[in-house]
Order: C-alpha cells, then sequence, then structure tokens
C-alpha cells in the first residue's frame, strides 16, 4: 500500500527536492538544484560532518587512489584557481578538509541536516510526494528524491561466529572512530587484503607489536609513488585546468592521464618489460594505461599480471610468503587494481606474519583471538578490511518504496535493474547518482558524479519548464539497458574475477551481477546526452501526476542498442 502525506497529522517538512548524503555527489547537486534551478532543496547526512565516504573511511593510511589534481570538482574556475593539494594522492583529512572548503564557499550548509539516518522513504502516489522519514523522527515531503548515497559506504561486517564474545576491541576500515586507535604494544589481526587493507598494514606494523594479516584471495597492487606536490606543478594546475578537465572527459576512465594506443603484442619482449619497468617507477593507477588492451585480451594482460607477480616475489624475502601473495588467480585490474606505500615491504618485517586462510578457513573468532583451522592466533585488535556491501547496498538499507509500494529490495532481488543507472522503472521522480549500471567505480568519481549531477540538474530543469510532473524510467528501456551493462561487461576480462565485489560476491546471498558500466565515461556521456537531447528517450513524462503513469511520451530506448562494443581499456 502507498505512503499518503494525509494518513498522519505530524510536522512535516515540505521541499522540491531531497537529497540524501553530504560527500561529492550531494553537495554538488545540493548547489545545482538550489542555486541554478531555484528549488528548495535539503541535504540529510547520517554523519557530523561533510565529507561523505571520507567522513567514515578514516582508517590508518587511508589515500585516494586518484591524483589529487583530478580528484575535484571541475565545475568552478575559481574553486580550481584558489585550492590547492598538498600531495600526489591526498589523504582522508585533506579531502575532508576540501569538501568543508566546498560547503563553505557556496554557503552550503544552511541546507545540510546533519546527524540524520533516512530510515524510509515512500512514493505517495496520490499526492505525487516521496514521503522520507529519518530515524530522529523527522518526516519530509519533497518532489524529486535524489540519492547521493555513494557506492563504498555500507561497510561489510563478515558474519564470523564467536565476534561478540572478543574480549578486545575491534574495527571495521569503513567504520572507522574518530579518535586515533593507538596499536603500540598490541597483537593485532587484520582481516582482509583488498585496497583497504593494502593501506591499512604498512601503517599499522609500524607500531603494533605484531600484526598478523589474514589473507584470503591475494591481490595485485602497484607502488603509489606518492610524494609532495612541486609549487611548479601547483601553478601548472591552476593556469592550465580547462585543459586538464579535457583530458578527464576524453579518456573511458576519467583519470587525467592519456591511455597508450600500443597493444602489448606490439612490441617485443624486452620493450616490454621496459615499459612496464617505467610505469612501475612512476606508480599509481597509470600503470593501467601502459598498453589498451590488458583489459580486452587475456594473453596480454597475463604479461602484465606475471610482471607484477615477479615484482612481489622481488620485493618479499621469505619464498614461502612471496608465493601466497602472488598466488592470484585473477587477471590484473579485473578487481579493482590496488596502489599502495610499501605494502609487499611490510611482509619483510620480524613483527608482520601471514596467515593463508584459503588454505585454512578462519572457523570462529573467540575471546582472546582468532581461530583457524591450522590453530589460534592470540590478539588484541582485530581490523576488519573486508570492503563493503557496494553500490546496492547502501541502498537497500534503507526502506524505499515505489508506486504501489513497491519495495526496491525486492524491485532488485534478482539484481539492481536501471536505466543509466540513474533511474529505477517504478519510482517515479527518484533519480540515483553513480548507481548501479553507471561506471561510477571505474572511473575517477568526482568526474562521473558532476556529469550525473548535471544531467539530473537538466532533467528536472527540463521538466519544471515544461510543467512535467512525474518522470519514470520505462521497464522496457530498463531492461535493454541492464543487458547493455552486461554486453559492455563481458566484452571484457572484468566478469573472470568471481569473487569480486563488482559482482557482489564479497556478500553472501547477494545476487550475482556485474554492476557498473564498463562501456567508459565517453560513451556513456554521450549516451546520457543524447536520451536528454532526444526528449528522453526511454522515459515516461506525465502532465497528470494523479495515479500511474498514462501519457508515454518517448518511451522507447536510447542509441546504446545498436551497439554493444566496448573501449574499457585502462579503467
Amino acid at each position: 500500500m502507498e505512503s499518503s502525506l494525509s494518513e498522519t497529522t505530524e510536522t512535516i517538512t515540505e521541499l522540491d527536492a531531497l537529497i540524501i548524503g553530504a560527500g561529492f555527489a550531494g553537495l554538488y547537486q545540493l548547489h545545482c538544484l538550489r542555486d541554478k534551478v531555484g528549488l528548495s532543496a535539503r541535504v540529510l547526512e547520517l554523519g557530523d560532518g561533510v565529507g561523505g565516504t571520507w567522513y567514515w573511511n578514516r582508517y590508518p593510511g587511508a589515500r585516494c587512489d586518484s591524483e589529487s589534481h583530478a580528484y575535484a570538482y571541475y565545475f568552478s574556475s575559481e574553486l580550481l584557481e584558489e585550492w590547492q593539494w598538498s600531495e600526489r594522492y591526498p589523504g582522508h583529512a585533506e579531502i575532508v578538509r576540501y569538501l568543508n572548503h566546498v560547503a563553505d564557499k557556496f554557503d552550503l550548509r544552511r541546507d545540510i541536516q546533519l546527524g540524520s539516518c533516512v530510515v524510509s522513504a515512500h512514493f505517495a502516489e496520490s499526492e505525487n510526494r516521496w514521503i522520507i522519514t529519518t530515524e530522529q523522527g523527522q518526516r519530509f515531503s519533497a518532489t524529486y528524491l535524489i540519492t547521493a548515497v555513494g557506492c563504498l559506504s555500507a561497510a561489510n561486517v563478515p558474519n564470523i561466529p564467536g565476534l561478540q564474545d572478543f574480549k578486545g576491541e575491534w574495527y571495521h576500515t569503513g567504520l572507522w572512530p574518530h579518535d586515533d586507535v593507538d596499536f603500540k604494544g598490541k597483537r593485532v589481526g587484520q582481516i582482509g587484503t583488498g585496497s583497504t587493507g593494502i593501506q591499512s598494514a604498512p601503517v599499522i606494523a609500524e607500531t603494533a607489536d605484531h600484526l598478523t594479516v589474514f589473507q584470503r584471495t591475494p591481490n595485485y597492487s602497484v607502488p603509489a609513488r606518492n610524494h609532495v606536490l612541486s609549487e611548479e606543478f601547483k601553478r601548472h594546475c591552476r593556469e592550465n585546468h580547462e585543459e586538464i578537465r579535457a583530458v578527464m572527459h576524453s579518456t573511458p576512465n576519467g583519470h587525467a592521464f592519456t591511455i597508450s594506443d600500443r597493444k602489448v603484442f606490439d612490441v617485443g619482449p624486452d620493450e616490454r618489460r621496459e615499459i612496464y619497468e617505467d610505469y612501475w617507477e612512476d606508480g599509481g593507477l597509470r600503470f593501467r594505461s601502459c598498453f589498451q588492451d590488458l583489459l580486452a585480451d587475456k594473453a596480454a594482460n597475463d604479461t602484465a599480471a606475471e610482471f607484477l607477480k615477479s615484482k612481489i616475489r622481488e620485493i618479499v624475502k621469505d619464498p614461502q610468503v612471496a608465493a601466497k601473495l602472488s598466488n592470484i588467480d585473477h587477471p590484473y585490474a579485473a578487481k579493482r587494481p590496488p596502489i599502495d606505500t610499501n605494502y609487499f615491504d611490510t611482509f619483510n618485517r620480524d613483527n608482520v606474519s601471514l596467515v593463508d586462510i584459503r588454505a585454512n578457513p578462519i572457523e570462529r573468532i573467540t575471546p582472546m583471538g582468532v581461530e583457524t583451522s591450522a590453530g589460534h592466533h592470540e590478539l588484541d585488535i582485530i581490523v576488519f578490511a573486508t570492503g563493503y556491501d557496494a553500490m546496492t547496498g547502501p541502498l537497500l538499507n534503507m526502506d524505499i518504496r515505489g508506486r504501489d509500494g513497491l519495495p526496491l529490495r525486492e524491485a532488485w532481488k534478482e539484481g539492481p535493474r536501471t536505466y543509466l543507472g540513474l533511474t529505477v522503472s517504478g519510482f517515479p521522480n527518484m533519480f540515483t547518482i553513480t548507481g548501479p549500471g553507471s561506471p561510477s567505480v571505474l572511473t575517477n568519481m568526482p568526474v562521473a558524479i558532476e556529469q550525473h549531477v548535471e544531467w539530473i540538474t537538466r532533467c528536472i530543469a527540463h521538466l519544471q519548464d515544461d510543467g512535467v510532473k512525474r518522470i519514470e524510467a520505462s521497464a522496457e528501456a530498463a531492461d535493454l539497458w541492464v543487458g547493455h551493462v552486461n554486453d559492455a561487461a563481458n566484452a571484457t576480462l572484468l566478469p573472470q574475477a568471481g569473487h569480486s565485489w563488482y559482482l557482489g560476491a564479497n556478500i553472501p546471498g547477494k545476487p550475482r551481477m556485474f554492476m557498473p558500466y564498463a562501456g567508459g565515461m565517453v560513451r556513456y556521456r554521450t549516451i546520457c546526452d543524447t536520451v536528454s537531447d532526444n526528449g528522453f528517450e526511454g522515459f515516461r513524462l506525465d502532465e497528470d501526476a494523479v495515479g500511474p503513469p498514462k501519457a508515454v511520451q518517448n518511451a522507447t530506448v536510447g542509441p546504446f542498442v545498436a551497439s554493444t562494443t566496448t573501449n574499457a581499456t585502462g579503467i
């Protein structure tokens, strides 16, 4: 049954638009809808400060893997010219300072409500309004609901028997306390070796009495080569931001570097090795751009994979430990490829040990530590670097219900179905920034976020100008888009990492479905622009907001159907 405003006499705050989340996406969406379109808008944010993912991700070593001059808003030349990043890869604290600066510069705080946990959002069909309720008991009514909850914000704490009995302290990297955690003199166990684990381990090892890393899935990693930015480089960024933006908008991954046109087997083995060495020394995500076919050709990928495995064996002194760390079973970059600062070197320390929990699984957590099939490890602190219920988790953790009371969890029971990653059939006037089915996590996120926010803003402005009360993706367009997303993924090696969170494989019971769009940001932007330029193809637009959609306008599909090839190299 649908919700209704008339069912309650409680005070309800009336808005044109309600935005959930005060990270990169929510801040820019507020600025666009309030200051460019002139709507009444408010952001509800769970945390006690702005920053989104970076408000929570403050674990040891937390650092962005996009280069700082690209990990920024590009909608304001003045902002670009006045803000200066300090390092090649910014740490969490600097990113939070940046987002606070943005909130102050554009006077966003007056329409941001902190400490507000959204528990439900129900579409009141008879009034054509969304009714949003917070855990704190507040209720809001809005014409438009925009979720800016992030792709990596729902922490995945594994359900390991005995955790509640552990007498020490435990933490998750995605829910890190704002007070420092003191590892000095402690026996620490870290479970997980994805991006957050690879960043955390070297920092924890510096002060812990002993660090035990529990590894299930060995991972590739390339050195970040992080460094303080020179004044010359900062000046270059200030003076050339238009050119930098042009590069970011021309690449499939949205980064500020181009991808080589050459293919792996265009060069001989010696030259190929030299190229890999050069990119290894340069470090960071640029390593993926040295050849254009690394994610399209398994044989080509094997050469990069073997190079990286050989580097692990060179760095790690103990051959048995090196063998465990380099026993990687998926193509390079088929999972999110981490970058690190001294991760593999950490295993040369006397106070660090590696436990292979693929060979010897964790059976339980005891009051004093972790029990594997091979023995017990006594611990004072457990750090879960076990990632997130990515992309869908932050949305499904809220009780979102569309037309006829349809729960989003029910609509997505077989996996997420969206149109363009921006909208969901059956959920009128709701938009999802970087939702499943969009490039999102396969890109430099601010580029994807800006494109999403600007498209949503253009769409809502169009509705306002034309007197359209309701917009909803057609089921036919959503089905075809999901098919295209699958085709784009299958044109790459990405689905070959069967245990990847891109597929939801890290969450027990989650439907296996490749969630991000692998066709590249350039193609995606073109598709979205064509959809809007053609009168919002694939959507039902209704001037009469009472009852289910009647007048179907352009409820066909967009320009993506004719071609399913992809240029996802370098993502």
